[in-house]
């Protein structure tokens, strides 16, 4: 494999990650997307208050932590076409710019809250993200190991490097604890009366076989981007044990205690062992054969997500929760974004690779 190949797939990986980060950036900040209405204010005026008038530890380190992946992962993109300096000064001003937008907009929401702070902060944190880039695109031999891994492992070409980006973004939406493994159903808790005993809830086949088609999206993915079809079986078990653990460590710092492991039930667990017979079928079908029953997958998925099961508001969630910070609701409301649109985009996905 040339050099140039490879460094022009690294930056388009890059780039397509820093746009998937600038949509949540976008989401976060300016979710639930409506109420807008002009309430009087002048940016101007936003921009020159004293700054202790909206100050909080916790919003700031938020604001901060938020906009340092963008600037690790827009300097990164910059970094396969630029120098180190001109990607410290681009990126850092894309970081001010995007912030200076989605303060300007939120001018316009009555759920939100403009503030120089914010606008302060986010630039902060891109700052640091750009310089850790600068940092680590130093480290020649990681690059090149790193490099070396991935073009050993996956399929080369703008269309895998879109997979590689979706592959990233499902597993961003998995990570939220208050969703069962795989599932897309928010876990809530049920309000009974003091000293009486819940019935058991029934068995949901629906939940199931959506967990099942979910686990059929995610291996099809990965068979159309690994070099190796036999690899499909370890690098699922990589991405599936990445997820679990992170949503372990999730529901540990956000969810109360008697909700730590809710995330793991038999829907899941049986979604999941169904939908793994059937992956090892779909790998000895041909090329087409696969990517037709991924498509299959996909469309069923999405019918029975939005049309048969009852999904629940993000908000439902809320009661399983030990912190209570409005970031909640964008964070749930994220994961079912994510969750509903994933199908969409794998499709796209696959009908760009029908003849790669």
């Amino acid at each position: 494999m040339k050099e140039i190949p490879i460094i022009k797939t690294r930056a388009r990986l890059r780039t397509w990650l820093t746009i998937g980060y600038v949509l949540f950036i976008v989401y976060a900040s300016l979710s639930p997307f409506t109420g807008w209405r002009d309430q009087g204010l002048d940016f101007a005026e936003v921009l020159d208050m004293p700054l202790h008038i909206t100050y909080t530890a916790f919003d700031t380190t938020a604001n901060l932590l938020a906009y340092l992946p963008f600037g690790l992962l827009v300097c990164m993109a910059l970094r396969a076409r630029f120098g180190a300096v001109t990607s410290v000064i681009s990126g850092l001003c894309l970081g001010v710019l995007l912030s200076v937008c989605m303060e300007y907009l939120q001018m316009y929401l009555p759920t939100r809250v403009s503030s120089n702070m914010d606008l302060l902060s986010n630039s902060a944190g891109t700052l640091i993200g750009v310089l850790l880039a600068v940092r680590i695109t130093s480290w020649a031999w990681l690059v090149a190991k790193l490099a070396h891994w991935r073009s050993g492992l996956f399929h080369h070409g703008k269309e895998m490097d879109f997979g590689l980006a979706l592959l990233a973004m499902w597993m961003f939406g998995q990570v939220n604890p208050s969703m069962p493994m795989l599932g897309n159903i928010f876990i809530s808790e049920v309000a009974h009366q003091p000293f009486v005993k819940l019935s058991p809830s029934p068995f949901n086949w629906w939940a199931s076989a959506a967990v099942t088609l979910n686990l059929l999206m995610l291996g099809t993915l990965m068979l159309t981007l690994l070099r190796v079809h036999r690899n499909i079986a370890t690098a699922l078990l990589g991405v599936l044990s990445a997820v679990a653990v992170a949503k372990f460590f999730a529901a540990a710092l956000l969810l109360k205690s008697w909700a730590l492991l809710l995330w793991i039930n038999t829907e899941a667990m049986l979604g999941m062992l169904v939908g793994t017979l059937l992956l090892l079928t779909v790998m000895r079908l041909p090329r087409a054969a696969a990517i037709f029953f991924g498509a299959t997958a996909a469309i069923c998925y999405f019918a029975i997500v939005n049309f048969v099961l009852d999904s629940s508001a993000p908000s439902s969630a809320g009661s399983v929760y030990h912190w209570h910070y409005g970031h909640l609701l964008t964070y749930n409301g994220l994961a079912q974004t994510i969750t509903l649109t994933f199908p969409i985009l794998l499709l796209f996905h696959l009908w760009l690779i029908r003849k790669v």
